[in-house]
Order: structure tokens, then sequence, then C-alpha cells
């Protein structure tokens, strides 16, 4: 299986994920530069968490717009998987792959901390390694993680099944205590919390583990 992680200038989470997708697959993931106008020839893609460009305009805008973001809506709008982690879930809702948007947290702070999770549908294929309502555990290090939808679009996620996790002790503000959602299609993800940090009992603890070998399996 072959995995690229997307770096954007001020990416501090890009080699976390590398090493948690190659702990998972066995093969280190092609990082590929914001720059770049092509993505290399891949089963999965990882926009990862941090400070891209360093949050001017808003948290993603303007990575959003790089050159190498054609090519993965591109891909994504092929059925590739996508996840987008913390600022890579703020890229996904300011590219337009998913809806709503990620304000500033209800609180104004930001919050570094790890947060239980409920499993709300583990029908995705990014939550498959989990069962339906299970408690999972990852660490959240964001100031602009405030999920905020319109009540049409709320409900539209919730019916659908598109809410994959849900904070059990919502850190944020997120309405619904939405951590999760994926697209209607089910192969983009954007979530808050970072799973890529707890890979190993070295670190704290092994869901995010889980979460990728999961998500291994199920991509094939």
């Amino acid at each position: 299986m072959k995995s690229s992680v997307i770096v954007f200038p001020a990416s501090n989470c890009d080699r976390d994920a590398a090493v948690a997708l190659e702990q998972a697959t066995g093969k280190a993931p092609d990082m590929v530069w914001h720059g770049d106008a092509e993505l290399p020839a891949t089963d999965l893609i990882v926009l990862p968490g941090g400070f891209s460009y360093g949050d001017y305009l808003r948290s993603g805008a303007m990575a959003a717009r790089s050159p190498i973001m054609r090519a993965v809506i591109e891909k994504a709008k092929a059925g590739t998987p996508v996840i987008g982690i913390c600022n890579g879930f703020q890229i996904l809702t300011e590219a337009g792959l998913l809806p709503g948007a990620l304000m500033r947290n209800a609180g104004l702070n930001f919050v570094c901390r790890t947060v239980t999770l409920k499993v709300e549908n583990n029908q995705s294929m990014f939550s498959s390694a989990f069962s339906k309502g299970q408690s999972v555990n990852f660490p959240v290090a964001h100031h602009d993680g405030n999920f905020f939808a319109d009540s049409e679009t709320l409900d539209r996620l919730e019916s659908e099944g598109r809410v994959v996790f849900r904070y059990v002790d919502n850190p944020n503000g997120s309405a619904r205590d939405i951590a999760g959602i994926v697209n209607d299609s089910g192969n983009i993800l954007g979530m808050m919390p970072h799973p890529e940090r707890v890979i190993s009992p070295l670190l704290g603890g092994v869901d995010g583990a889980a979460f990728f070998k999961g998500l291994v399996d199920a991509v094939g």
C-alpha cells in the first residue's frame, strides 16, 4: 500500500503521520511538498496537523489553495481515501471537500490534552478497527477546533451517519460534540484529534495504532 503525506510550511505533525503510516503499512510514505503540482501514485493521502502558512487569514485557508491541493482534490473526488487531521481538517473544509468550518475554540484558549472520543459510526473505513460506542483516547492541540455548521447541515451529517467521532467531554465548543466527520462518499475524513500521536505505549497510548491499522486493512 502506497501513502502520501502533504507537507505545508509550518506543518508540525507531518513526520508523526509518516511514522504512523510506516508502522501500519510497512512502507515509508511519500512526503509531498505543497508547491508540487502532482501526486505520486498513492492509495491514501494524509493532510497533517500544524499551522500551515502560520494560520494567516484563517486556519487552512492558504494551504487549501496551494498547488498540490488541486491534485489532492482530483484524487479525492476520484475516490482515493484522504485524512485531514487538525489543521488538515481545517484545510478540507476550506477546500470545500467537507462541510462546515473550524472556528476559534469557545474558551478562546489553545487546548492541548488527551480527550476521550465516542466512536459514533464504525462502518467507515476510518473507524472499522473499533466497535460502535467504543471510547478511544486521542490528544488534541488546537486553537481553532470549534466545528460549526448550520442546523440543516448538522442534521444531514447525523441522519447520513457521517459523524464518525464525537467528544465525550467537548474541549472546544464544537456543535453537537462533533470531533470527526466524513464526506458523503465516505472516503474523506476530517478530525481534530491526533491519532498519529498515540501509536505506541511509549507515546502514552495505542488507540492511534489501531486507527491506522484498521484503515490500512480496510483500504487493502
